[in-house]
Order: C-alpha cells, then structure tokens, then sequence
C-alpha cells in the first residue's frame, strides 16, 4: 500500500467507482451537484449495500454477510 501510481493498491475502490459509474452515473444526467450528491448516497444505502449481491463474499448482500460473520 502506499506506491505511487500503482492501481492495484486501491483495487477495491477502483472497482467499486467502476460499478457506481456502470450502474448509476452513466445513466442519469445530474443538474446540480447537490442532487448528484444525493443519488449516490441513495444508491449506495439502499441499494449496493442492502440489495446488490457481491462476488468478494460469496454473491451475498453486505447486509447478510456481516450477520453471519
């Protein structure tokens, strides 16, 4: 952790804005910033943590993951 220019340091996060970008901001058009801010956290909350089911632990929603563990 720590390089300098080395993507696979934030390969998680690469991959998360990438999914974000895909599934949310691609498709919508923001007028404001204040209005973009707030799609984001709502797609966040209450979708890609509550609904979306993740590879990294076994396609299981975030949610049901960490009530197992």
């Amino acid at each position: 952790m720590g390089r300098r220019a080395n993507c696979y340091d934030n390969a998680s996060m690469e991959s998360f804005f990438h999914t974000l970008k895909v599934e949310l901001v691609h498709c919508e058009k923001y007028v404001t910033r204040r209005i973009a801010t707030f799609r984001i956290f709502e797609y966040i909350e209450t979708y890609y943590n509550r609904q979306r089911g993740h590879s990294a632990i076994g396609y299981k929603i975030p949610m049901q993951f960490e009530q197992i563990a």
